[in-house]
């Protein structure tokens, strides 16, 4: 017995030095933990919250966090471009660049284009271009040989090809300088970031080909419509279905309002108005089959314009009223003899000697072959009284020599950007590799963290998905 104290001693010891060495691994283990909820969001974040209606028709879904919006330190200021670039894509393969300046003469405005390039960018038909806003560098062009090539646009060289997709690629948007969203017609969307082009989220969901998406305002949600006839919204920053809607019909373009109160989804000749809450507010009926759409303010006041791509060889400029009332015509962009493709627009800073401070250019790309540009401050001022639709040439056209162009896209030329400080000033036409990839970096951060707090809910939502479908297709 006197012999077995003594182990029995050391026994005794041996437990509290388990317990010692387990303390470090329960403690590793609470780590990995997730991070608790926020319960106090800031006031941006509640308006990007009211930005997503809890609810819609059909599969109905809430958003459990709002997206975490991070500031920086030092918050960039970016004026006006004083001049703008045009890149056109056509069924040649054919890529075509542009660059668009104004100068006075005779305290005239005069516009002016002059070719930068002409080259087969891909194997196939060109189906979508995308450039970055802000003065950023980088342009998207996406084609129906399923893959998505980034140039540079300062340098004029190709960067490389994304191939994620299986399907030709019908829609590009870069929703900030430092990433680009895709849609094609394998039923996906993807995010990419621009510092690397790593895919930072693949969104499945439509059963068929995308046609069209839109991304909000804010940047953290997006539209998409396909063939499968279903209306899905997008939470970017956790890379998951919010809510989805059946349409009954096939949404060709889906587009945001400037404010981001509405949205538009077209189909064939109609253009339907919802709010956020999936409420229709009213339809338009045009008077052709629509190949694009997009908004815009007006320029130098209030209101907003809804600027119509059509078979009818024209661009016809609809007056969106702000409360109650339906849209109407109040001026054409004419001077296209075939169908206009495509439609995009771009706020530019004038000369002092204009007597204005800027303007909206308005570029259309048509099956003739022509690429024409209209200023926006030609659209007359709304009256109570009818009168016809005012007509408004080009203040300068292209000529493709009969290519058949399908999209366009516009970019900042020369931009000037001040920092909060206002002792930093540069120009966006030198090299800043650095600052994109920093802007992405941070991007990335907020990204990340949204991934993170959306990973519990993977499982259950794609049940939940699963579930709302098929009851969905049993109805």
């Amino acid at each position: 017995m006197a012999k077995t104290a003594p182990v029995n001693a050391k026994s005794k010891d041996r437990p509290t030095k388990k317990a010692r060495v387990e303390a470090p691994s329960n403690s590793k283990t609470r780590v990995k933990q997730p991070r608790p909820l926020r319960l106090a969001p800031t006031k941006k974040m509640q308006e990007t919250a009211e930005a997503i209606p809890a609810s819609v028709k059909g599969k109905e879904k809430e958003m459990k966090k709002a997206p975490k919006i991070k500031q920086k330190k030092l918050q960039e200021v970016v004026r006006l471009p004083t001049s703008f670039k045009i890149v056109a894509g056509s069924y040649e393969k054919l890529l075509y660049g542009l660059d668009g300046t104004v100068t006075v003469e005779d305290s005239k405005l005069e516009f002016h284009l002059k070719p930068t390039f002409i080259f087969p960018a891909h194997v196939s038909c060109i189906k979508a271009v995308a450039a970055s806003p802000q003065g950023g560098k980088w342009l998207a062009s996406g084609s129906a040989d399923e893959i998505i090539k980034v140039w540079d646009l300062r340098r004029r060289k190709e960067i490389g090809g994304l191939m994620h997709h299986e399907g030709s690629i019908t829609h590009l948007i870069f929703p900030s300088r430092s990433h680009l969203l895709s849609a094609s017609e394998d039923g996906t969307l993807c995010l990419f970031r621009a510092r690397d082009w790593a895919v930072l989220r693949s969104l499945k969901g439509h059963k068929g080909r995308v046609n069209a998406m839109a991304v909000h305002p804010s940047g953290k949600v997006a539209l998409s419509v396909g063939k499968d006839r279903a209306l899905r919204m997008w939470d970017l920053m956790r890379g998951k279905g919010v809510a989805s809607t059946k349409l009954g019909k096939e949404g060709e373009v889906v587009r945001w309002s400037t404010d981001g109160s509405k949205f538009m989804v077209q189909s064939g000749s109609a253009m339907d108005i919802y709010t956020t809450n999936m409420d229709l507010l009213y339809t338009i009926a045009h008077v052709s089959r629509i190949h694009d759409a997009k908004f815009c303010s007006r320029v130098g006041g209030e209101g907003e314009f809804l600027l119509v791509a059509a078979e009818d060889h024209k661009l016809s400029v609809y007056d969106v009223p702000k409360e109650n009332g339906t849209p109407k015509i109040i001026a054409e962009m004419i001077g296209h003899t075939n169908r206009v493709k495509a439609v995009q627009t771009l706020e530019i800073a004038l000369p002092e000697a204009s007597g204005r401070t800027s303007t909206t250019v308005v570029c259309t790309a048509s099956s003739d072959g022509f690429i024409n540009v209209y200023d926006l401050a030609s659209v007359p001022q709304v009256t109570d009284e009818p009168s016809e639709a005012t007509k408004i040439e080009p203040v300068i056209t292209y000529d493709s020599k009969g290519t058949r162009l399908t999209c366009v896209t516009l970019a900042d030329g020369n931009v000037e950007i001040t920092t909060s400080a206002g002792d930093a000033k540069r120009k966006r036409d030198e090299d800043e590799s650095e600052t994109d990839g920093e802007d992405s970096a941070e991007d990335d951060e907020d990204l990340e963290e949204g991934e993170g707090e959306g990973e519990e809910e993977d499982e259950e939502e794609e049940g939940d998905e699963e579930e709302d479908e098929n009851e969905g297709e049993s109805s």
